[in-house]
């Protein structure tokens, strides 16, 4: 009986994603001019997800002025103020933090400029953006640690591979998937370091552990993206260790890389967060311009992905 209450409890859990208005816009904002910055290139996924939007862009006519924050909150603030300088119509932030930004967010506002917060979140007061366009990063980790207890039985230690620190994206996902395993006595995470979002980051954190700690009493990794999980298997292997089969590995984004990995065996599932933001947040800043109300978050979903759709996701993925 207690077992089916938990798991009554994973399906509540899972189902509690937000799901917000949309709008129809005939507009797609045909030479408007809107400032792009981005987080950077330290994922497979950031880089899908920027080459979506300037694609994105391009189709619609619109003039995307886009800069790489390096990772770097100072380049990303730099970049907005250079926007604001150049008279653009609106501006996207993917921020690469969360906390910050209220100074430049105010210069923004200040110059009449609205904004969109896509991707990570800001901790600045919500009324120096219009609207944000984003995943449920909770809810990403609720899925993942809903999977990892249905194929462990509830019974698993667990390393956590943790994206940048201080990214609302690393937190949230943490967040969700804790609330989950937090259903199980027998679930625990016994390691958790940053890997920052980085395949070598996730390959040094794993070959780390591997080093120091006794990997028998370890049941999964759990990565809080799919560039980290590839990091760690490849760590595992170099180790003698079997990834995917000697210990399990649950992570997000689905990246094609992490399919041609499900399909090598080498990880068991991810967690899609969707690359295109790109064509809501435009529609958005043209209904925004246009007087329209627009929702104050609007949300992009993904599904689970496992092994046995791993190949026709991969061809489908990766087909010019």
């Amino acid at each position: 009986m207690r077992s089916r209450k938990f798991f009554l409890s994973i399906v509540v859990l899972v189902s509690l994603i937000a799901v917000f208005p949309t709008f129809a816009q005939d507009n797609v904002g045909s030479g408007l001019t809107i400032g792009f910055a981005q987080v950077g290139t330290e994922s497979a996924w950031r880089t899908a997800f920027t080459a979506a939007t300037i694609a994105e862009a391009e189709a619609r006519g619109i003039n995307l002025l886009y800069v790489d924050g390096q990772n770097n909150q100072d380049t990303q603030i730099a970049a907005l103020r250079s926007f604001i300088q150049q008279g653009v119509d609106a501006i996207i932030l993917a921020p690469v933090v969360e906390t910050g930004w209220d100074q430049v967010l105010q210069e923004v506002q200040a110059a009449g400029i609205p904004l969109v917060i896509v991707d990570r979140n800001v901790t600045a007061d919500p009324s120096l953006y219009f609207t944000r366009v984003a995943s449920d990063f909770v809810h990403e980790g609720r899925l993942a640690a809903a999977w990892l207890a249905q194929a462990t039985a509830g019974v698993c230690n667990i390393v956590e591979l943790e994206g940048t620190v201080g990214s609302s994206a690393a937190r949230d996902r943490q967040i969700g998937f804790n609330e989950v395993i937090s259903l199980f006595p027998n679930m625990h995470i016994l390691l958790s370091q940053s890997g920052d979002f980085l395949r070598d980051g996730g390959y040094a954190v794993m070959d780390g552990i591997i080093a120091s700690e006794d990997m028998a009493q370890i049941c999964a990794v759990w990565s809080h993206n799919d560039d980290m999980a590839i990091g760690a298997a490849q760590a595992m292997k170099d180790h003698g260790i079997d990834p995917g089969n000697d210990i399990l590995i649950v992570s997000v984004d689905a990246i094609p890389d992490i399919f041609l990995a499900m399909m090598n065996g080498d990880t068991n599932a991810t967690v899609e967060l969707s690359p295109a933001m790109a064509g809501p947040a435009f529609d958005a800043i043209v209904a925004h311009l246009a007087g329209q109300e627009v929702p104050r978050n609007i949300a992009v979903s993904g599904g689970l992905f496992l092994p046995a759709t791993a190949a026709d996701e991969y061809a489908r993925r990766t087909q010019q």
